[in-house]
């Protein structure tokens, strides 16, 4: 605010706004752990990269653009990221207690997986690594 930077200041605000409706949920008790908190910031992560796209296929290049920044602001919030190598061992690792097979017993390791690497990986690249060796 004291930068009078608007962009980021929408972002952070945005930010604010969903963990303050996750916190007066209806059952939430006020309270939320780090767990949610990045639960949510990857959900609007995922929202401003998911609109980008959508602008950008209109030829609205000024809104995809606010979008992306805003994702790039809002990921800073975020922790590090793991790399896809990272995630390989740590899924090969899981296949094996598992005992998993075949493409089959995705489920399975997909769970177990997401579990494990929640906050540090997107779900989308882990699924993706899973049919790979599985397959």
């Amino acid at each position: 605010m004291l930068a009078r930077d608007s962009k980021k200041l929408e972002a952070v605000r945005a930010i604010k706004a969903a963990i303050l409706l996750e916190k007066t949920k209806e059952g939430a008790g006020g309270t939320m752990d780090e767990a949610t908190e990045n639960r949510i910031l990857q959900k609007l992560v995922k929202q401003r990269r998911e609109s980008a796209e959508i602008y950008a296929g209109a030829n609205r290049s000024d809104l995809a653009e606010k979008e992306l920044f805003e994702a790039a602001i809002i990921e800073t919030y975020l922790p590090q990221q793991m790399s896809e190598a990272e995630v390989t061992v740590i899924v090969k690792r899981i296949i094996s207690e598992t005992g998993a097979a075949s493409i089959k017993e995705m489920g399975k390791v997909m769970g177990a997986a997401s579990k494990e690497l929640a906050g540090k990986a997107d779900n989308k690249m882990i699924s993706g690594i899973i049919k790979n060796l599985l397959s």
